[in-house]
């Protein structure tokens, strides 16, 4: 088997402290405070929880060798699609503001066959990348009608040389799910338990 000709590492970031939504099925008082973005994979671990509504991956890809690596595609692949899962909703940060962070793929994870497509004047494929070039992909995967699971595939070429590498997560696809309409809880700063999202906390 053909090796990489070049290295892809991910991390999932949050798009802002108060944008990153979970669904967790348990009820709040089953649910530890939300982490920081640092101790959020293990909080996920532990509950089991699926990013809701949106979920950002951020690629850093980076050739080995002097030889010079050209990434021709980025392509999104559906492992299933369900019905959006019946869970609550947990958002991890109320009233705390921040820039959010651009976006240089949006992938609509709801389409019939979802696609990588630049935005925010990001220009699309082929890019070149070396060891001492790496390259930095923003993908922003939202679903809003199903429980998606789903992984990408990052097309590159050297020379003669052609191959595939598969972004998942750790063997497994990634799993997002829409979240609308789904019974959804804050922690907002100061308070010590969760409280549905809809209530006002009279700027305690």
């Amino acid at each position: 088997m053909l090796a990489p000709a070049l290295i892809c590492g991910h991390e999932r970031p949050w798009e802002g402290p108060c944008t990153q939504h979970y669904l967790i099925d348990r009820g709040p008082e089953q649910v530890p405070p939300p982490p920081t973005e640092q101790d959020a994979p293990g909080w996920i671990a532990a509950l089991d929880a699926v990013p809701g509504g949106d979920q950002l991956l951020r690629l850093t890809v980076q050739g080995k060798g002097k030889r010079t690596v050209v990434l021709e595609a980025l392509h999104v692949r559906v492992v299933s699609r369900k019905a959006p899962l019946p869970w609550n909703d947990y958002v991890m940060g109320v009233g705390c503001g921040g820039e959010v962070s651009t976006k240089a793929f949006a992938v609509d994870l709801d389409a019939g066959r979802p696609t990588a497509v630049p935005v925010g004047g990001q220009r699309t494929f082929s890019y070149k990348t070396s060891e001492t070039d790496p390259v930095i992909l923003n993908v922003a995967a939202r679903a809003r009608a199903h429980d998606v699971s789903w992984y990408l595939e990052l097309a590159w070429s050297s020379g003669s040389e052609r191959g595939t590498i598969r972004v998942d997560d750790d063997g497994r696809p990634f799993r997002t799910s829409g979240n609308l309409a789904r019974p959804a809880f804050a922690y907002p700063l100061g308070w010590t338990e969760w409280i549905d999202n809809d209530v006002d906390t009279g700027g305690r």
